[in-house]
């Protein structure tokens, strides 16, 4: 079967693999589409996603499909249905498993990162991590579910109430996810900042968005109750803090390089008693994620930017593509 493996740092080869073998506890799938995203850039030039990459692997952790074939254990789906997986793998035995947190599993194993993934046309994942998904979502919508599931992850460690007004930072695609989130769960102001007008635009029009930023140009004011900060960089991190109001909430969930560094005033965050938050990955967040898509309550349509084939992802991850805001690939028929 036709896999695109990365053979080595900065280098990917479409080749022709064997079909994997599944074991008792395992689901094989055939893979319709597969998400890239900045965890995949990162893979890619060598650096740590969830976990490390090791080559050759297939990568891929973002998938939709349909069942081809179950093992012996497997009682939660059957062949021929539609899902999708959660990639992250959990030991169940660490203290970060015994204590609540799985997480920070001190094992962690991630299908398209650790083990092959979705970016070739048949793939394998343990049972406990396939979820089902409705007629109502797309196999290409289903391709986001893992990345809307991280996002889900970030709110549910914000306490979040109607009042509150809220400021997402980065006009990627989880920033406009966020914006989506952040309605979803009764904000009643959601405000956007970016540095690109017309998605800051799309997302003041189709998803209800307050006011905007552009912060080449536009000071952002220090009035927020919430601020989620979906960029990574030490300049976007400084900006959260300082846009908060007193006893407001400041989530860090952008990823930045392993030795980035960003200044705050300390007395600041007593003074105004701030919550200062991470976010890593997306434990026990695929079901709220899935509902979401099938309510209507988000909509990924509109925020994906490129439907890719498998010769065509390396192009991305090189950066040689512009404007890529999500890129998806279509992988199957």
């Amino acid at each position: 079967m036709k896999a695109l493996v990365l053979t080595a740092t900065k280098h990917m080869e479409i080749e022709d693999i064997d079909q994997p073998t599944v074991k008792p506890n395992e689901v094989r799938i055939d893979t319709k589409y597969a998400g890239i995203c900045g965890t995949d850039h990162a893979l890619y030039n060598g650096l740590p996603g969830s976990a490390d990459a090791v080559p050759p692997i297939v990568l891929g952790h973002e998938n939709s499909g349909v069942v081809a074939e179950v093992g012996s254990e497997v009682t939660n789906v059957k062949v021929g249905d539609r899902v999708t997986v959660d990639p992250n793998i959990y030991c169940g035995q660490c203290f970060y498993c015994h204590t609540g947190r799985p997480e920070l599993c001190d094992n962690l194993s991630a299908v398209g990162v650790t083990r092959n993934g979705g970016l070739e046309q048949s793939f394998t994942a343990p049972a406990s991590v396939v979820y089902p998904i409705p007629e109502s979502v797309s196999f290409k919508d289903a391709a986001t579910i893992e990345p809307i599931s991280c996002a889900v992850h970030g709110m549910k460690l914000l306490k979040i109430t109607p009042y509150q007004r809220a400021l997402v930072i980065g006009d990627g695609f989880m920033g406009q996810l966020f914006v989506q989130l952040l309605s979803a769960y009764g904000v009643h102001q959601v405000d956007f900042a970016g540095i690109i007008d017309e998605k800051l635009q799309l997302n003041k029009e189709k998803f209800g968005v307050t006011n905007i930023y552009n912060t080449t140009r536009d000071k952002i004011p220090s009035d927020y109750d919430v601020v989620i900060e979906a960029v990574g960089l030490p300049q976007t991190q400084e900006q959260a803090v300082e846009a908060t109001r007193k006893g407001a909430q400041v989530l860090m969930f952008g990823v930045g390089k392993p030795d980035a560094h960003f200044q705050m005033n300390t007395y600041e965050v007593y003074q105004k008693q701030l919550t200062i938050q991470g976010s890593f990955i997306n434990p026990n967040a695929f079901e709220d994620s899935i509902a979401l898509l099938a309510s209507g309550k988000l909509n990924v349509d509109p925020i994906i930017s490129h439907v890719l084939t498998l010769d065509q992802v390396e192009g991305v991850l090189q950066g040689k593509v512009k404007g890529v805001s999500k890129a998806v690939v279509k992988v199957g028929d």
